[in-house]
């Protein structure tokens, strides 16, 4: 049984760790092994903390474990939206954007939008988002293609 709650700075730890591991072992087959190595870093754990605690976040559990996370900044941009790789297609991602979308339309925000990687976007798209324009963006000396893509909430 899924449930969604709140993010707590005791989370920080988990969270890491499933952004990691999703890169790691699900985004690694549309990405090469030096994007991945890249991408795959969390230098700063107490940076990491700050960064999920200055907006709404929400993790996502099974069983009262952690096993995905997903945030809002007040823009309407979804920043993070990952789930642990042992947990992949058991709704936890619908269940996290369901929460991030409801979280936005009480804001009275009329779109979300966020940068999908390759992994990520039919799963976007699949939930109504539409492609804006494909990107590439550098991290740590390489270059992964993403996408901009939003979601009309009116």
């Amino acid at each position: 049984m899924l449930t969604i709650r709140d993010y707590r700075p005791a989370d920080s730890a988990a969270t890491a760790e499933i952004f990691l591991r999703s890169i790691r072992e699900v985004a690694s087959k549309d990405y090469d092994p030096a994007q991945v190595d890249a991408w795959a870093k969390v230098e700063d754990l107490d940076a990491w903390a700050r960064r999920r605690a200055s907006r709404p976040t929400w993790i996502v559990e099974h069983d009262a474990a952690p096993i995905g996370f997903s945030d809002l900044e007040p823009d309407g941009h979804l920043d993070m939206m990952f789930v642990h790789p042992e947990y992949q297609g058991m709704g936890a991602a619908s269940l996290l954007l369901a929460t991030v979308e409801a979280a936005a339309r009480d804001q009275g925000l009329v779109r979300l939008f966020t940068e999908a990687s390759l992994t990520a976007r039919p799963f976007f798209e699949k939930k109504g988002f539409v492609v804006l324009a494909a990107q590439s963006v550098e991290k740590r000396g390489q270059l992964l293609q993403n996408f901009r893509m939003e979601k009309s909430l009116r």
